[in-house]
């Protein structure tokens, strides 16, 4: 008999059966595959790739993409996103804009998320470079409807206000992430519940034709009944869409990244719909593979057809 004492192996919690993704085939893995090239020949930068998100089998096999805009590197450092962070990161490439629309041109898109990394390097957070690259898209492809998903631009309301007026933007995005007595552990500093909610205040000020969209991440610590204020907050705000989905934790929980705290079930995100609906968002997509570009113009399409009842 040994007198020594072995320390437990710690393992990540098993994954719910609901949380397993299928791969694409037939098809769907065609899509994929020219989904891919279009990225790749493009020299483009995707959401789907670097933040890893789990749906990537499922909006390429669809023909959709999110592309992420400004640089493959962010300026701050988010402990749920496994974007790389850099203070001062290259310039925005100048022809990015022309890339990208070749690429929506290209994969025949009716719908196109534009996503952003921060760039808090910049005078004006990035805003006119974003603005460009929504610019070139409709020039383009005037026919595709466009959801820009913006960067808090540091609260520099003016940058906001020119990024606006006039833009041919049919979504402006921007996501609170996670509720807010938790956000210091699981957001960057530099951003705050408050800051985003008057970001998106401002821009449904700005341009109250435009649809508003906003995201929040469960799994995190948070309390069922801290969601549900937290979509009363953003319904003060006059957002127009949300979506609920389940945070994983991209890489290995430790320095940077928060461990999962909790699986939400399919009958939970369910029950926050129904709650978000009865609070007046004319569209709402929750549940546990959901994230804020997911389905992006099918919760659009749904929501004005929703709007026009």
């Amino acid at each position: 008999m040994s007198n020594s004492t072995e320390l437990p192996v710690l393992t990540r919690p098993r994954l719910p059966e609901w949380l397993r993704a299928q791969p694409p085939s037939g098809e769907a893995l065609a899509l994929f595959n020219r989904t891919r090239g279009a990225v790749d020949d493009g020299g483009l930068h995707t959401v789907c790739e670097e933040a890893k998100c789990p749906n990537i089998h499922d909006c390429w096999g669809r023909g959709t993409a999110t592309f992420m805009i400004a640089g493959k590197e962010c300026t701050r450092g988010c402990r749920f996103c496994s974007v790389q962070t850099l203070k001062a990161p290259a310039p925005p490439e100048a022809d990015e804009p022309e890339h990208l629309a070749d690429a929506v041109e290209r994969m025949k898109l009716d719908h196109v998320v534009i996503t952003v990394v921060n760039r808090d390097d910049r005078a004006d957070g990035g805003a006119m470079h974003y603005r460009a690259c929504v610019e070139a898209v409709h020039a383009r492809v005037p026919s595709v409807t466009i959801e820009l998903l913006s960067s808090d631009l540091a609260g520099n309301w003016q940058a906001l206000a020119e990024m606006m007026d006039r833009l041919p933007l049919d979504v402006f995005a921007h996501n609170v992430e996670c509720v807010e007595r938790i956000e210091k552990r699981v957001r960057d500093p530099r951003a705050s519940f408050e800051l985003s909610l008057e970001m998106l205040r401002r821009a449904k000020e700005l341009r109250p034709d435009m649809v508003t969209k906003s995201s929040l991440m469960v799994g995190l610590g948070e309390t069922n009944e801290e969601i549900t204020e937290s979509m009363q907050r953003l319904r003060s705000a006059n957002v127009d869409l949300v979506t609920l989905g389940q945070y994983l934790a991209p890489g290995r929980p430790g320095e940077r990244y928060l461990p999962v705290e909790r699986y939400v079930t399919p009958e939970q995100f369910d029950a926050w719909t129904d709650e978000a609906y009865a609070m007046g968002f004319a569209g709402v997509a929750a549940g546990p593979m959901v994230r804020s570009s997911f389905r992006a113009g099918e919760l659009l399409a749904a929501a004005r057809e929703r709007a026009n009842q």
